[in-house]
């Protein structure tokens, strides 16, 4: 994959992750938490739940690569106040992005497979990602790398599914009822949105209530 070279760090034991052990299934939730709310609170807790998951990583980044970030707290707040929402004994907070050296989800997958190839990852985001998945990095390869799960957001399931995304990726497509096989999809793709509970919270409207 072209991406690995921006990684200054792929393959290196300096990179430090949670621990992951062989047959284990881990949802990795990717996003800058700038800051953290409900919302992903109820995204990890509904994935852990519903896809039977062994562990939660709660994956703090040093920047979204779509965004401006000039108003991103430092990476140690937004995993300070991350590990507010973590609770659970099997959610950790990690920022081993940075230590990566690239801010794409590709690559981050592709480290994760190759540091861990006998765990079964999945990787999860809310229905808003989704909505805006086609201008990704290299998006097309995130969905043959690792399973997706999407967990519903008020007011944007339906942009999600009308997505161009959604619609490219529609016959990966998996019912959300067999949504518990994804993380022991050997071949590593598919995606389902999953329904539950919803909050209102926003890290855009938070931040702009700060200011």
């Amino acid at each position: 994959m072209p991406l690995l070279s921006t990684a200054r760090s792929f393959g290196s034991l300096r990179v430090k992750t949670p621990l992951g052990l062989a047959g284990q299934r881990i949802g990795v939730m990717g996003g800058s938490f700038n800051p953290p709310h409900e919302g992903h609170q109820i995204v990890a807790e509904t994935a852990m739940k519903r896809l039977g998951l062994d562990q939660v990583w709660w994956l703090v980044t040093p920047g979204n690569p779509l965004k401006s970030n000039g108003d991103l707290a430092s990476l140690e707040r937004r995993m300070a106040a991350c590990r507010q929402f973590a609770r659970h004994p099997r959610m950790h907070v990690t920022a081993f992005e940075a230590e990566l050296g690239a801010p794409y989800t590709a690559v981050t997958m592709a480290f994760l497979q190759q540091r861990y190839p006998t765990v079964r990852f999945v990787w999860l985001m809310g229905a808003d990602n989704l909505a805006s998945f086609h201008r990704w990095q290299s998006w097309r390869r995130i969905a043959q790398l690792m399973p997706i799960v999407v967990v519903d957001r008020p007011q944007w399931r339906f942009r999600a599914f009308a997505s161009p995304a959604a619609g490219a990726l529609s016959r990966l497509r998996v019912p959300e009822a067999r949504a518990g096989t994804l993380p022991g999809n050997l071949h590593r793709r598919g995606w389902t949105l999953l329904s539950t509970r919803l909050s209102n919270a926003s890290s855009t409207a938070m931040r702009a209530r700060r200011k």
